[in-house]
């Protein structure tokens, strides 16, 4: 028997795979199933359609979540920074007042499943495509490039959210034999974050020997899963260290190595570099880079504002070169509790609004202080200190005093992180992995020396963000995180 068609665009339009409405005219409005449902296990046919659901793929990093909304999340809810901007919603992320009814957190929610369905379709699909035009080795790569994507998207939930479903199907046709699983795809239950980071795991485990190769900076390559599979098993609830350390091993033989300037990494004139693992091809037609103005410029108040403690850190270490190359003064026409207008700073890392900035994903500095974390957390100290020097060498700073113990590494590495990552989007999930977020984010001060008054808002529970409320409405299988 053969169900009505429209039972499946209702669970579609209602369910955990939905679009978000956008506030730019520049973000990704394609929705989510975009064909008229088939009662078919080969709803695409030709090789040509299989290179498109890939071009999707990458097509997907130049939408709203990767231009604007990874970065706020993973810098102005830290003390790197300020929230910039006025808007409400973005105040109560950086004020730690999240409603579950935050339209920010309910857009991510939709976007990042709905990358994941994307990756789905090429998962569940390009095996099925009878075009001999399509190689083997081909639909291998692909579906070792979705896979590596897919883990990428659900490591970024599992950290936000925690406990969150598993949708593994890009449900496209539906009939009486299938029912129970198209329901268990569009109405899921939230899975234990160790079951999640389990899945994640066998993703990237999977993709490894068909990925391509580490020297194509802009595709989902074999060095993007070692630093993945490096970050999870730093970050998963029981972290192996020891896995760390050979993951990070495995990309110092991918040919990596650091920028001798480390300006040169932001000006535009070196893409695709040696340093580079990952980063967004940003090339003003598929991916037309707005980001960037979110962040910078004088016609209005930006987002992710530069702390004073960011500042007075860089200025702590007299490290003016990534001073200089993050955080730009200039005159503005407000002012705050945080800077006044004659010298107002701007995130700088990003500082081209042509359309064409390239973002970085990974980088190698990066892999370096998180090889040097999983150092110290197996106790090598002394190995860890020169990774940790091999970074600040690169911009002229001494070598850091010896590690003395685990707590006081592991607070040499973050301060590291801190200098050297500051607005690539990693802060947030580096104090969460590291145990120190309410220690450090609850000394978060204004540009007087005062503790800010929201910081009392932040407890444990805060350091996850609610179920959106709006899916908890349309899926009766869905929870609400503790303290929401």
């Amino acid at each position: 028997m053969k169900l009505n068609k429209n039972i499946l665009n209702v669970f579609l339009g209602i369910g955990i795979i939905i679009t978000s409405n956008s506030c730019s005219d520049y973000l990704d409005t394609e929705p989510i199933t975009d064909r008229a449902v088939e009662l078919s296990n080969t709803p695409y046919t030709k090789a040509s359609e299989a290179e498109d659901l890939m071009a999707t793929i990458y097509n997907d990093l130049g939408n709203e979540y990767w231009q604007l909304d990874y970065f706020f999340n993973g810098d102005a809810q830290t003390d790197i920074a300020y929230q910039g901007g006025d808007n409400p919603q973005n105040a109560q992320q950086s004020e730690y007042r999240i409603l579950a009814t935050n339209s920010n957190v309910s857009r991510d929610w939709g976007y990042l499943y709905g990358r994941i369905n994307n990756c789905n379709k090429v998962l569940n699909y390009v095996d099925n495509i009878p075009d001999t035009a399509l190689a083997k080795e081909r639909r291998e790569e692909m579906k070792a490039e979705a896979a590596i994507m897919r883990a990428l998207y659900y490591f970024h939930a599992v950290q936000l959210w925690g406990d969150i479903p598993l949708v593994t199907q890009a449900v496209i046709g539906v009939t009486s034999d299938n029912f129970n699983d198209v329901y268990s795809q569009v109405y899921p239950e939230r899975k234990s974050k160790e079951e999640v980071y389990n899945f994640i795991l066998a993703d990237l485990e999977g993709a490894l020997p068909n990925a391509p190769s580490s020297t194509n900076k802009y595709r989902a390559n074999r060095g993007v899963a070692l630093m993945l599979l490096a970050q999870v098993n730093a970050t998963m609830p029981n972290p192996d260290f020891t896995k760390v350390l050979n993951y990070t091993g495995l990309l110092q033989g991918e040919g990596y190595s650091l920028l001798s300037n480390f300006d040169e990494l932001f000006d535009g004139n070196h893409n695709a570099n040696s340093e580079s693992i990952f980063e967004i091809n940003a090339n003003g037609s598929s991916i037309w880079w707005w980001g960037s103005s979110m962040f910078i410029g004088e016609d209005w108040k930006k987002f992710n504002t530069p702390s004073n403690d960011l500042v007075s850190s860089y200025n702590q270490e007299n490290d003016m070169i990534r001073k200089n190359s993050t955080v730009k003064f200039a005159s503005v026409g407000w002012a705050d509790n945080y800077w006044p207008s004659s010298s107002y700073p701007f995130a700088w890392k990003q500082r081209d609004t042509s359309g064409y900035q390239h973002v970085y994903i990974f980088r190698y500095a990066d892999a370096l202080l998180l090889r040097a974390e999983a150092m110290v957390r197996t106790g090598n100290y002394g190995l860890a200190k020169p990774l940790i020097d091999q970074v600040r060498g690169r911009v002229g700073l001494s070598p850091i005093d010896d590690i003395t113990s685990e707590d006081d590494g592991i607070s040499k590495v973050l301060w590291e992180r801190k200098l050297e990552l500051a607005f690539e989007g990693q802060r947030w999930f580096d104090l969460k992995r590291t145990g120190k977020a309410l220690d450090i984010l609850k000394k978060r001060k204004d540009g007087n020396g005062n503790i800010l008054s929201f910081v009392s808002n932040l407890t444990e529970k805060k350091l996850l963000w609610p179920i959106p409320q709006s899916q908890i409405d349309n899926n009766p299988n869905l929870t609400q995180n503790p303290g929401y």
